[in-house]
């Protein structure tokens, strides 16, 4: 019975040691369950989290109207080729006709004070010798990038001496596809004047060839010489626009006595004119008269000599 009981003892304990280690490993399994549930509910606690924010990050965004997401980098500007305008500007000012050599001797040296550079005086005349029939005209040329400005300054000024404005126009011409040609031209005419050039240089062909290379490169010369001329002249106007200012004189009384004196003073013309006519048709007829009454009378003594015989 004993050696029963010491033969059982063994296998007690070695049952006893596979429960107490069963027992562990479902602990083990049941920390383990217990963490990773933990995890995965705090990840949906984070996930439900993020999710109402979102919507309070957008009320933010449209309120600040700055967005929480990260935004491209801006595109350069496309490079664009501004128009090359040619300005034309016309100025008319009526005032008195005393008034008018003053007020074009101010404007002239208004433009002289801003220097060559900015404004240069083309041609300046005045006609007229009666006060009511005294007209003239000052032509400048103004840097395109003043000419409005000073525009203004001159009718200011003509403003001040009572003259009325009785004309203001700005006419433009677009030059920008006639200069970007005649560049392209020009590029053109050289690159086949350095072809020539070097033909000449290398002296490879014959006498005739060279001779005739030379004729093209000084034909080739002469057309680049005439479009950059041209070229600068448009790039010229371009530059500085053209202003002309025209003064007339204000008859006093307004439109009345103007159609009146107009016609008194053309009275003597037409008398002139009638005189005039009156004197051609005598020069022309005159002779003719003439012979004719010479004839007859010649006639008529033949008449009476033979009556008499």
């Amino acid at each position: 019975m004993r050696k029963s009981l010491i033969l059982l003892a063994p296998v007690s304990l070695i049952a006893l040691a596979a429960c107490s280690e069963n027992a562990a490993d479902e602990s083990s399994y049941g920390n383990a369950s217990y963490e990773e549930a933990a995890t995965e509910a705090g990840a949906a606690t984070q996930d439900a989290a993020a999710d109402a924010a979102a919507p309070a990050d957008v009320a933010t965004e449209a309120a600040t109207g700055e967005s929480a997401f990260p935004t491209l980098p801006a595109r350069p500007d496309i490079p664009v080729t501004l128009p090359r305008m040619a300005y034309a500007f016309d100025y008319g000012f009526r005032l008195a006709g005393e008034a008018i050599g003053p007020l074009q001797q101010q404007h002239a040296d208004m433009c002289e004070a801003q220097g060559p550079y900015t404004c240069r005086i083309v041609s300046m005349t005045r006609t007229g010798e009666d006060e009511d029939e005294i007209r003239g005209q000052l032509q400048l040329e103004v840097a395109s990038d003043k000419a409005r400005g000073f525009g203004a300054l001159l009718s200011a000024a003509a403003a001040q001496a009572e003259a009325e404005e009785f004309r203001a126009d700005i006419q433009g011409e677009d030059l920008s596809k006639s200069i970007v040609d005649t560049e392209a031209r020009v590029r053109s005419r050289i690159a086949l004047r350095d072809r020539l050039m070097e033909v000449l240089r290398t002296r490879n062909g014959k006498v005739e060839e060279l001779v005739e290379a030379e004729r093209q490169v000084a034909a080739v010369n002469e057309e680049i010489d005439q479009a950059q001329s041209w070229l600068r002249e448009q790039q010229g106007r371009v530059a500085f626009s053209r202003m002309t200012l025209n003064y007339e004189s204000a008859t006093p009384g307004g439109s009345f006595l103007k159609p009146i004196e107009g016609v008194v003073g053309s009275l003597g013309s037409i008398f002139g004119v009638i005189v005039a006519g009156l004197i051609l048709v005598l020069a022309l007829l005159g002779p003719l008269v003439l012979a004719v009454l010479g004839i007859k009378r010649l006639q008529r003594r033949q008449g009476e000599a033979a009556a008499e015989a």
